[in-house]
């Protein structure tokens, strides 16, 4: 890094519904937040299959298996900030300001450590002080943010589906009470300890309804918590960076919604500006 000097970081969390990792959401989303000035570090979390599962093993039933089941999404963020922490001077990070950004069930595992950060259920579980597991911000993509919300809302097969049964592979059972349901959904658990946000999702999102951004949105709104929300009219689920980088298909591609990067960038300004020097030096 120049000079040796820290700079801010981002914590990325791919998409997948807690089924697998989108490479798509990845890499290609860390190179971009990396041309920007930060470091950028890309977490593969908990998810359900393994390597050689493929996607359609679901269709014949899933089962609990204890390493998704919540809270360890979320814990597994935690082990990374404190990996983070424990490298900051070899990875020249300023721990201060690391934020982390998210993609469907990576943007919902995002915003569900973003209001549990400070909680035993991390704080206790790695014995270590808040300010360890803290995030300075969170950026959320196509976010699922109310489980409520998710399982009274009318779903296509395919959405049904895989509703059903990421309910199963994050909490461990089909079946769910409201209770067990309301701890998996951020929008209702933000706190003033939340910290600031960037929304973005799509209105014409069919697999995670934009409702759930907007609920997101009123949350922090009410709680005082500084964000700032952008819904583009066009543009289906998963589109990453929008763009050629990261689509498998032209739908994938929306030159109106890969604004958004742009849009964080400048946001990230406000809070994670590095400090440069007054006056080119050549030496």
């Amino acid at each position: 890094m120049l000079d040796g000097a820290s700079r801010p970081a981002v914590l990325i969390c791919p998409g997948g519904a807690y089924l697998s990792c989108s490479d798509r959401e990845a890499e290609p989303v860390a190179l971009k937040f990396a041309s920007m000035g930060y470091h950028a570090f890309v977490l593969r979390y908990s998810v359900y299959l393994n390597k050689d599962e493929a996607f359609q093993s679901i269709f014949g039933g899933v089962e609990r298996r204890e390493h998704t089941v919540f809270p360890a999404p979320i814990r597994d963020i935690g082990k990374t900030m404190l990996t983070i922490h424990e490298h900051s001077d070899e990875w020249l990070v300023d721990t201060d300001r690391i934020a982390l950004c998210g993609f469907s069930a990576g943007a919902h595992n995002a915003a569900t450590y973003s209001v549990y950060w400070n909680k035993p259920i991390l704080t206790d579980h790695y014995q270590v002080s808040e300010e360890k597991l803290r995030p300075a911000a969170t950026i959320l993509g196509y976010t699922l943010s109310d489980y409520l919300f998710m399982k009274d809302t009318e779903k296509d097969e395919m959405a049904t589906i895989l509703f059903d049964a990421s309910v199963t592979w994050l909490l461990g059972e089909a079946c769910p009470n409201d209770e067990k349901l309301v701890e998996v959904s951020p929008a209702l658990l933000v706190t003033d300890k939340t910290p600031p946000m960037f929304l973005w999702a799509t209105a014409a999102d069919a697999l995670v309804p934009v409702g759930h951004t907007l609920r997101m949105g009123m949350a922090l709104s009410e709680n005082k918590i500084p964000f700032e929300m952008h819904v583009f009219e066009e543009g289906p689920h998963g589109l990453s960076l929008a763009t050629q980088a990261t689509a498998d298909s032209k739908p994938l591609v929306d030159q109106n919604a890969a604004k958004w990067i742009d849009l964080v960038e400048a946001w990230l300004l406000k809070r994670f500006a590095i400090e440069l020097k007054e006056e080119v030096r050549w030496s």
